[in-house]
């Protein structure tokens, strides 16, 4: 919950500015250097939906949102239909973050509802797993992340594929504390795993936890690491550019 006007239009034109669209044509995914075969998303709050997309709609970074409602439309006051996104351009959705998780009660059942509601509603979710430091420590990693993410491939079935997932440790997030690379390429392998035992070995799977410039490199260099999911450093053009390019 960041931003303003003002602030998100440097914010934007930067990345727009060093992000440039080099040959007119959307970049698959991948990995390489500079911007070549990259995606970059930005994902702001609903109120900033319309100046995302007047700012970002020519150029090479797409846009999304940080919710989205496990229902299509109905009297749920204050929520945001997927269907609702879409007219704004939004390609992505967050979906699960564990500040949803924890300051908000969202369970592993309501996450797979908005995952299922935002890909029929034409989004593709985002959809976010992780630890917290008591589960981690109580060596409860990989069965609450693997409980985490079955809610989810239950619900979607075949269509888990149309997926982006996101390994994000609670304990990482905010902290300044970061998994060390082989503490985050282990859990990854986990999910590549789960992931191909349910048909869909490529989704594309992100790590999320104060992650920054210093130490994106490192952690992209881990087979099962992805992408990131980037929080703080994203308010920041040059961090987060710094970041993509890693």
């Amino acid at each position: 919950m960041n931003g303003g006007l003002a602030t998100n239009a440097r914010l934007l034109d930067a990345l727009v500015t060093g992000w440039p669209r080099a040959d007119g044509a959307p970049e698959r995914a991948g990995k390489g250097d500079g911007a070549a075969g990259r995606e970059m998303a930005v994902c702001v709050p609903f109120p900033y939906l319309g100046q995302a997309q007047a700012a970002l709609s020519s150029s090479r970074v797409a846009w999304g949102a940080q919710d989205v409602s496990a229902h299509a439309s109905g009297a749920y006051t204050g929520e945001v239909a997927a269907a609702m996104l879409v007219e704004f351009g939004c390609r992505y959705a967050l979906v699960g973050h564990s500040e949803r998780r924890q300051m908000h009660g969202e369970g592993d059942v309501l996450v797979a509802q908005k995952a299922r509601a935002a890909l029929d509603g034409g989004i593709m979710p985002i959809v976010c797993v992780g630890e917290t430091l008591a589960e981690r420590d109580a060596g409860r990693t990989d069965e609450v992340v693997t409980r985490q993410f079955q809610a989810v491939a239950a619900a979607l079935g075949q269509d888990l594929a149309r997926i982006v997932l996101a390994y994000e440790p609670v304990w990482a997030i905010g902290t300044g504390k970061t998994a060390s690379p082989a503490q985050a390429q282990e859990v990854h392998a986990l999910l590549r795993r789960a992931l191909e035992r349910a048909g869909a070995p490529d989704v594309s799977v992100l790590y999320g936890g104060s992650v920054k410039a210093g130490n994106a490199k490192a952690l992209f260099a881990m087979p099962d690491v992805d992408g990131g999911l980037v929080g703080g450093a994203s308010l920041d053009a040059d961090e987060f550019l710094a970041i993509a390019r890693a």
